[in-house]
């Protein structure tokens, strides 16, 4: 039985709430963020096809290996200009954003920002 907090709780609701109302396209993908405790997970997908065109976390040494916290705004600002670089050498310049039911404030909306930032339109 998986323990649920009530803020934990309160972001599934979010996600609920947004959830059939987000959808990404092959011309305009869904760009989906996701935070665990130790980590920073990024996707962009084509809903319509269900295919995951591109994804990156902090779990990968090569990019994130000499950063001292891979959860903290550091990573979050590392993360959003790589997927935005990645992004755009694949030909996707604009983008849906799913902050997955987090509120837009913190690391989501430094990801955000640096994204946006770098050259992605959303």
């Amino acid at each position: 039985m998986i323990k649920i907090t009530s803020k934990n709780k309160h972001r599934l609701e979010r996600k609920g709430r947004t959830k059939g109302k987000i959808t990404g396209t092959e011309a305009k993908p869904r760009l989906v963020i996701f935070k665990s405790l130790r980590n920073i997970y990024v996707q962009v997908i084509d809903d319509q096809k269900q295919h995951t065109l591109l994804s990156l976390s902090t779990l990968n040494e090569e990019y994130f290996g000499k950063l001292k916290s891979k959860k903290n705004k550091e990573a979050a600002k590392k993360i959003g200009e790589m997927i935005a670089a990645k992004s755009l050498e694949k030909g996707i310049k604009s983008v849906v954003f799913d902050r997955n039911g987090y509120k837009y404030h913190g690391n989501v909306k430094l990801f955000a920002d640096t994204a946006r930032s770098k050259g992605l339109i959303f």
